[in-house]
């Protein structure tokens, strides 16, 4: 921690101009292993922003009965899309950090570092804020890789931060960037990413977004991620020029017993079979990076629904991940604030 005396000889030297830019992310466990997975959904299943539930009924749910099922299956499930490097999210999220490092360089920009954390695992929020502490920098821009805003995921990383810097004695100056699911950049990103397959591959009967899910009490009570998912969903349409009929929102990843946002992705995929709708193109752009939710949901355990339902054609379409068109997309987001 930087220590700042009354008196110095040249008082610029404690204020440079310096600042650090935090890309973070939801996260993942160290390990694919069921150890491992308890400790990381402890933490990710104990925010309040993620169950709305009262504390102690929820705290007995969650360590009576689902740390003691759900790591052992989440652990087998990681394991089927791990890598050398560790789990996809992480590495992806790596690279990214590392591209846009670079295209700064590259700008010349050369008063800024970028740093990386996660909300829930490693590295975390907390020990990430510690080294931009103690390097001094005076200015923090927090860019959280969602898309669209949820309170349960970008409001979450503000909790997370604001609770650090309860304890800091001097604040830097902070940005907090709570989404871009409109920013022309991230539109055209995901835009073209769709076009490169569609030119590859042929246009399908359907084209699904699939969104991750949250509970709908949450749009009942003010999240605006649901709106945000629709308007991204029409801005790619619009930028394809693909008439709205033959693109579906949807929503993944639903937990537990409560309704969620709908349609739901699974339950879609179904019904399309069912009309003869045999040929789909799956994208998920609620996701910066491509994780468990997108490499074994989406694409195994949605395709087996789809082709079991009488479905011939399924196609996932890779998340932005370190795309030079997604990195750039950052940088056109943050470089008002650097």
């Amino acid at each position: 921690m930087p220590r700042f005396s009354a008196v110095t000889e040249n008082p610029h030297q404690l204020f440079h101009n310096k600042t650090a830019i935090l890309l973070t992310n939801l996260g993942s466990p160290d390990e694919p292993t069921a150890k491992a997975l308890r400790v990381y959904l402890a933490e990710f299943l104990s925010d309040p922003r993620i169950v709305e539930i009262p504390k102690l009924i929820w705290m007995c749910i969650l360590h009576g009965i689902i740390l003691r099922i759900r790591p052992k299956r989440s652990a087998k499930l990681y394991k089927s899309i791990w890598t050398e490097g560790g789990s996809p999210l992480l590495v992806y999220s790596k690279k990214q950090q590392a591209k846009l490092s670079a295209l700064l360089l590259e700008k010349k920009i050369t008063n800024a570092e970028v740093f990386l954390a996660m909300r829930y695992g490693n590295p975390s929020i907390k020990s990430v804020l510690e080294e931009i502490r103690s390097k001094g920098y005076t200015k923090i821009i927090v860019l959280p890789l969602y898309p669209q805003y949820s309170g349960s995921t970008t409001g979450s990383t503000f909790d997370a931060i604001a609770k650090e810097l309860l304890n800091w004695r001097w604040v830097p100056e902070l940005h907090f960037i709570n989404g871009y699911h409109s920013q022309d950049e991230y539109i055209d990103a995901l835009a073209a990413s769709i076009q490169e397959d569609l030119d590859k591959n042929g246009e399908p009967d359907k084209l699904v977004l699939s969104y991750h899910g949250t509970p709908r009490l949450f749009l009942e009570r003010g999240d605006p991620y649901y709106c945000f998912c629709q308007q991204t969903t029409q801005f790619v349409a619009k930028k394809l020029s693909i008439s709205s009929d033959k693109v579906i929102t949807t929503f993944q990843s639903r937990f537990g017993k409560a309704e969620w946002l709908k349609p739901y992705t699974d339950k879609t995929l179904e019904e399309l079979a069912s009309q003869g709708h045999t040929n789909i193109a799956i994208a998920s752009p609620a996701f910066s990076s491509d994780c468990l939710e997108t490499l074994e949901e989406l694409i195994e355990e949605n395709q087996e629904v789809f082709l079991q339902a009488g479905g011939k054609s399924y196609r996932y379409i890779p998340a932005l991940n370190d795309r030079d068109d997604h990195i750039n997309a950052f940088y056109e987001r943050i470089k008002h604030l650097l």
